[in-house]
This record gives C-alpha cells, sequence and structure tokens, in this order.
C-alpha cells in the first residue's frame, strides 16, 4: 500500500470515527490554551447543588473537572443566565446567586480551578495546570436598566455581558421575539443601550452580541469602540435559527476584530435538526408546561433543571446529527470571516443533551482538532479556533478599556 494510500484510509478513520484522535492531533490540541465562552453550568451549580469536583462516571452533565482535564478545556466562561419569567423584579439579586456559585466552585478546589478576570490570570491558569473560571452575564435585563449595577457586576468579575437574551429588554432587541407583536420593541438599542455598550467598552467588558435582533447586531457594531464576540452562535447559512449569524454579519465582525465562537447545539448548527425541533415544538412546551403545573400544585418551586429534564427527554426524540455539522459550522465561519475570528461557545450544560454525535461533554473537544486538521487547518490555525482568537479579543478589550479610562 503506498503511503497515500495509507494517510488516505486513516483520514476516512477518523471521519467515520470522531473518537479516533491521531497522535498529531492530540499534540496540537495539547499546546493550545482551550477556551470555551459559554457554559450554563451555574444553573446546575444554584438548582441541583452540583458539584464541579463529581467524579460519577453516570453524570449527564458536560462539564466537570475531569471532563475539562480530559479535553484539555484552560478556561471556561460560565454563563449567568436569568430566567426572565421566573425572575421577575428580582433579576439583579439572582444574578449575584449565580455568580457566588462561581465563586463558590473555585474555593471548593482551588487546586484544579481558580477565579479569571484577565488574559494574564487565564494564562497563569493555563501554566498552573487549573481551570481558569471567567463569568458572562447573558442577558442585558440583569442589570435592572443600571449603569452603576452593570458596573457592580464588573467588579465582581463579570467579563461579558450578552446584550439581551431571547427576551427584548428595556433597550435591547433580541431575536428570540422579534416577530411578537405584543413586545415594545426599540428598533435595535435604545440611547441608553449604546450608553451601555459604551460602559462596556470602558469597563473593559466584552459585548456579546449573540440572541440579539439583527438591528441590534448593528447597531452594537456601529457604537463599539473594541471587538466584540458571539459567546454561542453558529451560521444563519447552514442553519435558519434567527439567532444564529447571516455572512454578512461574519463579515462585519471580522471588519470589527471580533470572534464568533460557534455554539455546539444541534438546532444551530443543522437545519434538520432545526426543522424537527420546530416540528415538535408546540407539543413538547405543552409537556413542560404541564409538567411544571405538576410542581406547582404539589407546592414546589420549579427550576430551570425541572424544565431540563423534560426538555432533555424531548430532544431525545430527535436524531443527533453527525459530528462534521460542528465542524462545518468553524469551516464556513473561518471561510467568511478568516481564521482569526472564529472560537468555540459550546452552551454546555444549555442544551438538553442536544449536540452531535460523539460531542459528549468536554472530553470530547479534541475532536474538533481532529476535524480541523482532517479539514487541512495547520496548527497554528487550530491554536487560534481553539482559543487564540478569543485571547486575543479579549486582550484588545482590556487595551481599549486601558485608553478610555486615561
Amino acid at each position: 500500500m503506498t503511503a497515500c494510500a495509507t494517510v488516505l484510509l486513516s483520514s476516512l478513520a477518523l471521519s467515520q470515527n470522531p473518537s479516533a484522535i491521531s497522535a498529531k492531533a492530540r499534540a496540537i490540541h495539547e499546546s493550545a490554551i482551550v477556551v470555551d465562552t459559554h457554559a450554563d453550568t451555574p444553573q446546575r451549580f444554584l438548582d441541583d447543588n452540583f458539584d464541579i469536583g463529581n467524579s460519577d462516571p453516570k453524570d449527564i452533565g458536560h462539564l466537570s473537572l475531569d471532563k475539562a482535564r480530559a479535553g484539555n478545556l484552560g478556561a471556561e466562561f460560565f454563563s449567568i443566565w436569568v430566567d426572565p419569567a421566573t425572575n421577575q423584579g428580582h433579576f439583579a439579586k439572582h444574578t449575584l446567586e449565580l455568580i457566588d456559585t462561581v465563586y463558590e466552585q473555585a474555593g471548593r478546589h482551588p487546586d484544579r480551578m481558580m477565579m479569571a478576570f484577565s488574559v494574564a490570570d487565564i494564562e497563569r491558569a493555563h501554566k498552573q495546570k487549573k481551570l481558569a473560571a471567567l463569568m458572562g452575564i447573558e442577558g442585558g435585563h440583569s442589570i435592572e436598566n443600571s449603569i452603576r449595577v452593570l458596573r457592580d457586576f464588573y467588579r465582581l468579575g463579570v467579563r461579558y455581558m450578552t446584550l439581551s437574551w431571547s427576551n427584548t429588554n428595556e433597550w435591547a432587541d433580541s431575536s428570540g421575539d422579534i416577530d411578537d407583536s405584543k413586545i415594545q420593541h426599540h428598533n435595535g438599542l435604545t440611547d441608553f443601550g449604546k450608553q451601555v455598550v459604551s460602559e462596556m467598552n470602558r469597563l473593559g467588558m466584552m459585548v456579546d452580541i449573540s440572541h440579539v435582533a439583527d438591528k441590534t447586531f448593528w447597531d452594537a457594531i456601529a457604537v463599539t469602540k473594541a471587538p466584540v464576540i458571539a459567546s454561542h452562535s453558529s451560521a444563519r447559512a447552514l442553519s435558519s435559527a434567527p439567532r444564529n449569524m447571516t455572512d454578512d454579519m461574519l463579515r462585519a465582525v471580522a471588519k470589527n476584530g471580533g470572534v464568533v465562537d460557534v455554539n455546539f447545539y444541534s438546532g444551530f448548527d443543522d437545519q434538520s435538526y432545526w426543522d424537527a425541533n420546530q416540528a415538535q415544538m408546540k407539543e413538547r412546551d405543552a409537556a413542560v408546561k404541564e409538567y411544571l403545573n405538576e410542581l406547582k400544585a404539589e407546592g414546589k418551586t420549579p427550576s430551570y433543571m425541572d424544565e431540563e429534564r423534560i426538555q432533555r427527554q424531548w430532544m431525545a426524540k430527535i436524531p443527533r446529527p453527525p459530528f462534521k455539522v460542528l465542524i462545518d459550522q468553524i469551516d464556513h465561519i473561518a471561510k467568511v470571516a478568516g481564521v482569526e475570528h472564529v472560537g468555540l461557545g459550546s452552551d454546555f450544560d444549555g442544551v438538553s443533551g442536544a449536540t452531535p454525535e460523539g460531542m459528549d461533554s468536554a472530553a470530547d473537544l479534541p475532536k474538533i482538532t481532529q476535524g480541523l486538521l482532517d479539514r487541512g487547518y495547520s496548527a497554528a490555525d487550530i491554536r487560534k479556533i481553539l482559543g487564540g482568537n478569543v485571547l486575543r479579543v479579549f486582550a484588545e478589550v482590556e487595551r481599549v478599556s486601558r485608553d478610555m479610562r486615561k
């Protein structure tokens, strides 16, 4: 057998079995600082009393310290997400509770995990072989329309904020309800919303445009003085989810110097999965509502994790797409925006187990390196995608902040 034939067969075997990681891919992956910009694990910390040091092999979660170590995950931005429906009147309070859970986990495992607030902290954690724990607020409603509260969250360690979640707030339109005529919209960002973006620039807090309506995106791009991130978004060209980004948006992020961190949710990565999920949505939502009402009738207060359990059952009814759809997304964004403008934003523990085949936890991150290597990406470019691009953007946001504070 010729050398070329051997390489071809090896590549074919790896594509059919994404669990197979070559020595070359393993070496590249281990040489990188792997950064994930979005994990919803704080919901588990708070509602399930989950310990990130949990070593139970039967745990269905995507993220633990063992799984992070197995996947060489160097830095995780923990999502601080406040459900607007169940926290009316106390968004900031619940935000603080979730922030506290991240500090609590780092305090429990100081030998394996540390709080991080800067690029330098991430690099320090990497040298110490610890998981760098950072935080990003998912949804501008958390600041309760107060610049002062925004500043307080920065002081507590929050290093990005998604301008809106799936709900339009008082100053930023969301893609999640943009077609709902009952919602008061603003045609993008209000004047106060633009002030929020400017203050985030001054503070050194990354502006996250995942979830926002298209006009909100363009307003943010026009106002910001620093690169933006899409902490967990994919390409609309491959899946028509409204919160995915069009190719024009990808090019705008590239011009801005920002980075789009690909979401691992199958519906955002694969059109067939998205269509199947939309088809069952009405029936699924009714089942979730019925279950939550049963809990309330029993005198219980339903949590996010209660809803998650039902969501997971329904997601399991849809066949998971092949692993390649995740690589397709990364590849598409790299080709449209440039390899310097794509990263990883898994949405771990926030997608009800609905990830592509082979991506079951943070331990599977090396498969991305193998998939990119199989597509012809160089080691240097793979390291950019795994975390280098996010670190570059974060450093530039820090620089802009220093200049503005002068």
